[in-house]
């Protein structure tokens, strides 16, 4: 091997990629970018092999080429028409190998930006692919799901269809109990998509649960049943998830005082003094707008509270000596919502269709680009 020289020398023209360095320093996300940097097809087999890909193995190879069939084809049913479809260039439809998009999405000037656009779109979806099928903790999903609902099962209980949350002592009747037992696989790839840092570690709504109550006051002691039940305590709730748009605890604190007594002293559920003290608490209450979920619709109130639990995976190739399980803490949310917020949820700007409408807007602007797009819009 011969000795290493200190030298500029380059057998090319001597150039930095500014956008893409600039995109490394100060952490812009890949789906954020119009182009890659890599020069050809031995770059790309760098690229792939650094990325987690051995190419000398057969399955490397399958692998990658199911991810660009899936990319491709959820792309054709989530952000394009039939019509627009058609667009896609031949060679990045179906490409003689699949690291040649890895240099297409890299080339610019006029002849090669359109395939280079589309390139990036197919690239950034399967980017999104390899996450998920790569994520641990979703690979142990039977595991993860089985110990959560065990937790929860054991305070959200039922008498026929009508369910209850208890914590051994008080017990409230819920209107609906809604169970999220997993997030299909089209929902966690759109939903990473329009995040910025488009991890599967970033998704925390896989497992969870919506109770809803008939009033807000309801909510506030549901709260307190669930941390009575330990199901809630400071050290396993996600402060910075946490988001209330529901309650306005303060004046709650001062409307509870006024009619504790009266509640302490009722025979029967006090269905009509929780309704009297929402009354109040609407007529109090400060406006609640926390929300950093820029597609959660106006008028959307709850509060949603991320749980971490930690789950136990037995450990197959355990030393004698180690007889514990593996754990790890895994993320869950619990939703509270009183009867009116809940009706509002169902229909117009706060109502799930169109917050998944806007997600796809977002995700589908995000992996084209507006560049892409303003081309797609140019099309006869």
């Amino acid at each position: 091997m011969p000795a290493l020289t200190a030298t500029l020398k380059s057998k090319g023209k001597f150039s930095l990629n500014w956008s893409y360095l600039n995109a490394i320093a100060n952490g812009v996300s890949a789906i954020d970018l119009g182009a890659l940097a890599l020069r050809n097809l031995h770059d790309a087999r760098q690229f792939a092999r650094e990325y987690g890909f051995d190419l000398d193995q057969p399955a490397a190879t399958q692998l990658i080429q199911r991810a660009h069939s899936e990319a491709l084809q959820f792309i054709i049913s989530n952000f394009l028409t039939p019509a627009q479809a058609a667009l896609i260039p031949p060679e990045v439809r179906a490409p003689d190998d699949p690291l040649q998009l890895l240099v297409y999405a890299s080339l610019r000037g006029q002849q090669v930006d359109v395939r280079r656009m589309w390139s990036c779109a197919v690239l950034k979806v399967m980017h999104g692919i390899f996450y998920i099928d790569n994520d641990l903790k979703l690979r142990h999903f039977h595991a993860i799901r089985s110990q959560v609902f065990g937790s929860l099962d054991a305070v959200i209980r039922s008498e026929g269809a009508q369910h209850f949350l208890t914590d051994g002592e008080i017990c409230l009747p819920l209107l609906h109990y809604d169970r999220k037992d997993n997030k299909g696989r089209n929902s966690i790839l759109l939903k990473l998509l329009q995040k910025a840092a488009y991890l599967a570690a970033d998704i925390f709504d896989h497992l969870g649960v919506r109770l809803v109550f008939a009033t807000r006051f309801e909510c506030l002691l549901a709260l307190r049943a669930l941390q009575r039940a330990h199901l809630l305590s400071v050290t396993n709730v996600d402060a910075g998830r946490t988001r209330n748009t529901l309650l306005d605890l303060e004046a709650a604190k001062r409307i509870f005082k006024q009619y504790r007594e009266r509640i302490a002293a009722c025979d029967h559920y006090p269905v009509e003094l929780l309704r009297e003290m929402d009354a109040q608490l609407a007529e109090q209450t400060q406006p609640l707008t926390r929300c950093d979920n820029p597609h959660s619709g106006s008028g959307y109130s709850s509060v949603q509270v991320t749980v971490r639990k930690m789950i136990h995976i037995q450990q197959l190739d355990a030393s004698p000596e180690q007889d514990y399980d593996v754990g790890f803490f895994f993320e869950y949310e619990i939703q509270l919502m009183d009867a009116d917020s809940y009706q509002r949820s169902l229909t117009g700007p706060a109502s799930h269709d169109a917050y998944k409408l806007r997600q796809v807007d977002t995700a589908r602007t995000r992996v084209f680009g507006r560049e892409l797009l303003r081309w797609i819009a140019a099309q006869p």
